[in-house]
């Protein structure tokens, strides 16, 4: 079970850049994406590193608020539901868009 959790959290933390890069994403989502990037790389912690393990602590809390917080959004990514036009996925290509088709089955045709 515990496997499960780890496998989800490693795939929203990998669909941050995707996150990040859409254009259609508020601007304020993106701010605490990258306020919690800056403050994993800021020397300056609530709870000093020398503390053993406890350094850490503040910011997994911090990264596990903001992940918990845009686990939504996130899970579009990794999951695939995030909605591409054909236009931006087929650059360059024509695309028929309204056509109407029917497919006919033959052994009917043959059997009578």
């Amino acid at each position: 079970m515990q496997f499960i959790f780890m496998r989800v959290l490693l795939k929203r933390i990998r669909a941050i850049p995707s996150f990040l890069r859409d254009k259609t994403v508020p601007k304020r989502k993106k701010f605490i994406v990258v306020l919690g990037i800056l403050y994993l790389m800021m020397p300056i912690d609530l709870i000093p590193a020398p503390i053993l393990i406890f350094g850490f602590v503040d910011d997994l809390v911090i990264w596990g608020f903001i992940i918990y917080y845009l686990r939504d959004e996130l899970d579009r990514y990794w999951l695939g539901e995030k909605e591409v036009r054909p236009e931006e996925r087929f650059r360059g290509k024509k695309i028929i868009n309204d056509a109407n088709f029917e497919v006919k089955d033959d052994t009917e045709d043959k059997e009578q």
